[in-house]
């Protein structure tokens, strides 16, 4: 399915119209942060309902947790600095990922984790519940104890959630 240019000015025209913008608070450390994947069946929003404002949600292949978004995530905390810590963390991993048919290129998708090819297994990415659990041992590693971290994965056929690694308390 194509959208043109013209029917992106329309539905952007009704969003403006309905004013779910106006006055949002910037985004601060004590908001929800979501990494999901760029499959464009898995909005990372609209599968956890969330409305605008509700959360920081980032999208890369597979929703991972890699060096670069560790980056990006230790950045945009800055944001809320001197604000006390809150929010929490969920990574969204799902069924049926392309990230699968990158394991044909394995230099590129060794490159993208900044790992040796020899690594790549440890990133277990045929298998959404293990990857999962990969990333939520990263960022907990990573990122300030204090933000808790929570592994879930998305069933793209049936719709559902299933949280594979719950928040540790903190």
């Amino acid at each position: 399915m194509s959208i043109s240019t013209e029917d992106l000015l329309t539905r952007n025209a009704a969003f403006a119209a309905r004013g779910a913008h106006a006055g949002l608070p910037f985004p601060s450390n004590q908001i929800l942060r979501v990494v999901g994947c760029v499959d464009s069946r898995v909005d990372p929003s609209d599968v956890l309902g969330l409305d605008l404002g509700d959360a920081v949600v980032m999208r890369n292949i597979g929703g991972r947790i890699t060096p670069e978004a560790l980056r990006a995530w230790t950045l945009l905390g800055r944001l809320g600095q001197g604000a006390p810590p809150g929010g929490q963390l969920i990574i969204l991993h799902h069924t049926d990922c392309g990230i699968r048919r990158l394991a044909d290129f394995p230099e590129q998708l060794a490159a993208w984790f900044e790992i040796p090819v020899a690594d790549l297994e440890s990133k277990a990415i045929h298998d959404p519940y293990a990857s999962v659990r990969v990333d939520v041992g990263i960022a907990r590693l990573a990122l300030p104890p204090s933000l808790p971290v929570t592994g879930v994965v998305y069933d793209v056929d049936t719709g559902l959630i299933e949280v594979i690694d719950p928040p540790t308390p903190a």
